[in-house]
C-alpha cells in the first residue's frame, strides 16, 4: 500500500489556480523529488499533503497511522532568544534527552545538543531542523528546498545525509529541489511540476522528456551526464550522492 496518494488535486489561492489535477503516490522507502520552475505549485503540493492548504478539488490519502517528518524551506528564530538545540528539539513534544541525541546523530550533528540556536551555521541549522523532523521516527520525510542558502558543498553533504537516513531507517523521502544535479544522482523517481504533472519517471527518463527540456532547457544535459557517468562507472566513491548508493 502507498504511504500517501494524491488524486486529482487542485489548489487555488483566491481566483488563482496553482495546481490542476495533480496525481501521484509515494511508496515505502523511495526517494521522490519534485522539480519545477518558480510558481509551479511545488510548495503548495507539500502544504496540501500536510493539511496546511485546502484542496479546491481532489484528495490526499494517507496510510493509516502514517508519521510524517517535515523540514521547511526556512525557519526564523529571534537571534536574541536564548534557546539551546536541546530545548528547541523538545518544544511542544514529549521528547527525552535520549531522543534528542539519537535524532541529532541521525542528522549528522551529534555534538550540537548544548549549542545555542543563534550560534549555528546555516548548514548546522538545517541539520537541526532535520533532527527535529526525525524525532518521531517518521515513515516519510518531506523536505521543501531544505538546502536553500547553503553552498554547493553544504547542499551535497545535506543530501548525502538524507540518503543515509533512508538507508538506516527505511523511511521514504519526498523533496522539492531546484538543484538538478542532486535530482539526477539522489532520486529514485522525479516528478516535473508546472501547475500540473508535466512528466515523471526515473531521472534518466525525465531528463530526456520534451516537457522537462521545455522548462529547463537543453543545458540540463550536464545533470543527465553526471547521472549516466555514475550509473556507468559503478557509482564510484567520488560521487557520494549516487543513485545506487541510495538503494
Amino acid at each position: 500500500m502507498s504511504l500517501l496518494s494524491v488524486e486529482g488535486l487542485s489548489v487555488s489561492y483566491g481566483a488563482n489556480p496553482v495546481l490542476r489535477n495533480v496525481s501521484l503516490a509515494i511508496e515505502p522507502g523511495e526517494i521522490v523529488t519534485i522539480v519545477g520552475p518558480n510558481g509551479s505549485g511545488k510548495t503548495s503540493l507539500l502544504k496540501a499533503i500536510i493539511g496546511a492548504a485546502r484542496p479546491a478539488s481532489g484528495r490526499v490519502s494517507l496510510k493509516k497511522g502514517l508519521k510524517i517528518g517535515y523540514v521547511p524551506q526556512r525557519l526564523h528564530i529571534d537571534q536574541t532568544l536564548p534557546i539551546t538545540v536541546e530545548r528547541f528539539l523538545r518544544l511542544g513534544e514529549n521528547v527525552s534527552r535520549a531522543d534528542c541525541k539519537a535524532a541529532l546523530e541521525a542528522a549528522g550533528v551529534k555534538d550540537l545538543l548544548k549549542r545555542q540556536m543563534s550560534q549555528l551555521s546555516g548548514g548546522q541549522f538545517q541539520r537541526v531542523l532535520l533532527a527535529r523532523a526525525l524525532i518521531n521516527r517518521p515513515d516519510i520525510l518531506l523536505l521543501d528546498e531544505a538546502t536553500q542558502g547553503l553552498d554547493q558543498l553544504g547542499s551535497a553533504a545535506f543530501y548525502q545525509q538524507i540518503e543515509d537516513v533512508r538507508r538506516d531507517t527505511g523511511c521514504a523521502v519526498l523533496m522539492i529541489s531546484h538543484e538538478l544535479h542532486v535530482v539526477m544522482s539522489a532520486s529514485d523517481r522525479v516528478v516535473c511540476l508546472n501547475g500540473h504533472v508535466c512528466c515523471e519517471g526515473t531521472p534518466a527518463v525525465v531528463a530526456t522528456a520534451p516537457e522537462y527540456r521545455a522548462l529547463f532547457g537543453t543545458g540540463t544535459g550536464g545533470a543527465l551526464a553526471l547521472y549516466r557517468h555514475e550509473h556507468d562507472h559503478g557509482h564510484d566513491h567520488d560521487h557520494p550522492q549516487s543513485h545506487e548508493a541510495a538503494k
